[in-house]
């Protein structure tokens, strides 16, 4: 039964093409909230205390559910059928290719020209455990945006009274087909609407990254961080990597944008593990990313031009965030020595990422 640590708000905010989209809010005895959206499945707010104990809300997006009606960079929505890139718009599976829909001609990239966040999923409250789970699902049809099968997905968000985000994604299909999951939440530990997260101090649990070409396309390369502006297996600001024009792969992507590989002590470990923590030294406020997913794409927010003005009001800019993806790797459909993302009938797609929120006392 619910402990009564964590509280759930549900209303109703308005409808999108006769769908009625809900918001709920979770609040723990701590001071956060969270906000979740049904269209898009979308982590509308975040309100994490600093080390004073104000609250601010941390993550990007819009301050009514409209603003995910229209385009905009994924603020903390849900992505698939297969997130990230994926080289000429295609893959082969079982010796039979498929064409998906393009985004960055020739390539695709999210699920195509019409992902998950387009659309308004079914939204639950579980109130069976011991603290509330808002579950969120949606079906993709057999051959929606060129991907075979049928698709049952399903992503629950949950707060703990430990200060800890927990999503968990589920998938089955009723074809071979391939999945790649995860959330876009753009993160400033400072404040959505506060500048740079350049001063951010970060710390990766990776020692191999996957390089990309030109088109910011994965090589097929698992190459060391080693030597490198994305070397951040010791905490360092942000700025060092984005101010690093000596590395062909931030110019190449104008600043970290990039998947690294999650240190694991082999292959077949699918154990929660940190993959990365990061620092905002004003606020004090820090945040783990920890997955049982073999990658995280670390994205700082490259695209941000000033044209959206966000949930306060205030224009974002180029490194106004940072995004933690976990994900398996880009374009795994097309790179046979990538952890695989084919998913058959029978099997169960099971994917678990965790954002805890701690205060760094320090001054």
């Amino acid at each position: 039964m619910n402990t009564g640590e964590v509280a759930v708000v549900r209303e109703n905010v308005g409808e999108v093409n006769g769908q009625p989209v809900d918001r709920v809010v979770l609040s723990n005895a701590s001071g956060m909230e969270v906000a979740v959206l049904s269209h898009g499945a979308a982590i509308q707010e975040i309100w994490v205390p600093d080390r004073n104990g104000d609250v601010a809300n941390v993550t990007l997006g819009f301050a009514t559910f409209d603003g995910y009606t229209r385009r905009h960079p994924h603020f903390g929505t849900v992505l698939g059928r297969v997130a990230n890139r994926l080289r000429n718009a295609s893959f082969e599976l079982d010796g039979q290719r498929y064409d998906v829909t393009t985004t960055r001609p020739p390539h695709s990239a999210h699920g195509g020209a019409v992902p998950f966040d387009k659309f308004t999923w079914s939204l639950g409250v579980s109130n069976d455990g011991p603290i509330p789970v808002v579950n969120l699902g949606l079906t993709s049809p057999d051959g929606d945006q060129g991907y075979p099968g049928e698709l049952g997905v399903t992503v629950s968000y949950s707060l703990t009274p430990e200060n800890e985000l927990v999503l968990e994604y589920r998938a089955v299909t009723t074809k071979p087909t391939v999945v790649n999951l995860t959330n876009h939440a753009y993160f400033n530990l400072r404040g959505e609407g506060e500048g740079t997260v350049e001063d951010h101090e970060l710390q990766l649990d990776a020692s191999f990254y996957t390089p990309t070409d030109s088109d910011q396309l994965p090589t097929g390369e698992i190459a060391t961080v080693i030597g490198t502006g994305l070397d951040f297996r010791v905490p360092r600001p942000l700025r060092d990597a984005l101010r690093d024009a000596n590395d062909p792969q931030i110019r190449i992507a104008r600043g970290v944008d990039h998947n690294f590989v999650i240190d694991r002590p082999g292959p077949d470990d699918a154990e929660l593990r940190r993959a990365a923590r990061i620092v905002e030294p004003q606020s004090g406020r820090v945040m783990e990313t920890w997955t049982n997913e073999p990658g995280v794409q670390v994205y700082t927010s490259n695209s941000l031009d000033g044209s959206i003005a966000g949930y306060s009001g205030r224009l974002y800019r180029q490194t106004d965030a940072v995004c933690f993806e976990t994900q398996h790797f880009p374009d795994s459909p097309n790179q046979p020595h990538f952890p695989s993302v084919v998913l058959r009938p029978g099997e169960v797609l099971r994917s678990t990422t965790k954002y805890a929120f701690s205060i760094n006392a320090g001054s």
